[in-house]
């Protein structure tokens, strides 16, 4: 197999207007990858560490100069030279070099930028996609399963203005035959939302992920308005709805405000159930706040047999969180961020682990995103079966579903759609 030749890393913008970390990786035979890492808004404590310069004076503190010099320099001396056949080998020897829990040393953005940078490589010189690459490399079997779409409408928390305190507001198409028509779908229910929201009077500015962000008053009239706009673009009963309640954003001092209510951790969980005997919410993520152990598993115990309840801030795609919350019994579906554990291989095994558990995953952008397409093949090539990516509009976000309409059509009739819940 080819080596590793040349690495460089660069500074540029993600979809919020802040620094991030880009990385063009090259071998010895003229094959190249190029990746980019996201970044977060609302990001979980236990997350690896994502290495920013903190100098005010540029880019408000954001830039990721640190982390390029790390790429450019101590990263790129110690790959130079070495096979890209191994995922893990690549992976296991910036772990080593970096020598942190938390990767704080060289930073998980400096990391993961070299990791996906040398999957999109490998594949270049497997001439493969990269969907199938990831397959081979990790022996899935049937790389064929395109992932149900969950699509953040309505923004709020961290990722708008709206006062709205669930963050996201999701329709997820469980009754649509295959992966084309539930964009299709989703488009059409997002365009007439517009108009509704529009109709009455609201803002249809969007948020960080290409949801509108009107000042509705609660997560129930957010509910109401895309259950109208779902029954006026004629998808009653085939698209149902999701949440991210981020609730790690409305906990302080053992309390939740939500909407402007005041809740203990158990009357947020009495709400929660509520609104699942009000409305078709099938999927609900980070109920409570990241480290509400309790609240996660007193919520799983009544309702979890029929939703699926996801960790994020919780578990942070982390193989040892997530262990724990299968011994705990505290969620059933696992959200899946490359960025928050750092190494493409850690990102797989955190998902492996779910599977092997019966617990779903769910492969996440973050807020601020870039053009990078990975997510979209790592759904697939894992056969996770779920896909987070925002909202219908932004290119950041719908270049994502593209990539997936792309990968249906290469597939042809051995792609597979079904819905996980």
């Amino acid at each position: 197999m080819t080596t590793i030749s040349r690495i460089h890393a660069r500074q540029i913008l993600d979809s919020r207007g802040n620094p991030t970390v880009e990385v063009d990786l090259e071998l010895d035979d003229g094959t190249f990858g190029r990746s980019a890492v996201p970044s977060g808004a609302s990001t979980g404590t236990h997350e690896a560490l994502e290495l920013r310069d903190g100098d005010k004076a540029i880019y408000l503190g954001k830039s990721v100069l640190k982390a390029i010099q790390n790429v450019n320099g101590p990263i790129a001396d110690v790959l130079k030279g070495k096979s890209i056949a191994d995922q893990r080998t690549i992976d296991q020897i910036m772990l080593d070099l970096d020598a942190t829990p938390n990767k704080s040393s060289l930073g998980a953005n400096a990391i993961l930028a070299v990791s996906m940078a040398a999957c999109r490589a490998r594949a270049g010189v497997e001439h493969k996609p990269l969907w199938q690459s990831l397959a081979d490399q990790f022996d899935v079997i049937n790389p064929t399963l395109l992932p149900m779409p969950m699509m953040n409408v309505i923004n709020g928390g961290q990722h708008a203005d709206s006062g709205l305190s669930f963050q996201e507001c999701m329709i997820i198409p469980t009754g649509i035959a295959n992966f084309s028509d539930a964009i299709r779908a989703g488009s059409e229910i997002f365009h007439t939302l517009q108009s509704l929201l529009q109709d009455a009077g609201y803002t249809v500015s969007v948020g960080d992920e290409g949801g509108f962000a009107p000042q509705v008053k609660s997560g129930e009239e957010a509910f109401d308005f895309l259950l109208q706009a779902i029954n006026r673009a004629g998808y009653t009963g085939k698209v149902q709805l999701g949440i991210d309640a981020a609730a790690s954003e409305f906990y302080t001092d053992g309390k939740y405000d939500v909407d402007g209510k005041m809740m203990t951790s158990s009357e947020l969980t009495d709400y929660y159930v509520s609104l699942c005997d009000t409305y078709p919410l099938v999927s609900i993520e980070d109920s409570h706040s990241e480290d509400d152990w309790d609240g996660f598993a007193d919520l799983t115990a009544k309702i979890g047999a029929h939703r699926q309840l996801v960790g994020d801030d919780l578990l942070v795609t982390n193989v040892e969180r997530i262990q724990k919350a299968i011994d705990a019994k505290t969620v059933n579906s696992v959200l899946i961020k490359l960025n928050q554990i750092g190494t493409v291989s850690e990102t797989v095994d955190a998902i492996t682990l779910a599977q092997a558990h019966n617990l779903t995953a769910v492969v996440s952008h973050r807020s601020g995103e870039t053009e990078d397409t990975f997510i979209a093949h790592l759904a697939v090539g894992l056969r996770t079966g779920q896909i987070k990516t925002g909202s219908l509009s932004r290119t950041d976000r719908v270049c994502k579903y593209n990539q997936l309409l792309r990968i249906e059509e290469q597939l042809g009739d051995r792609a597979e759609f079904c819905s996980p819940f």
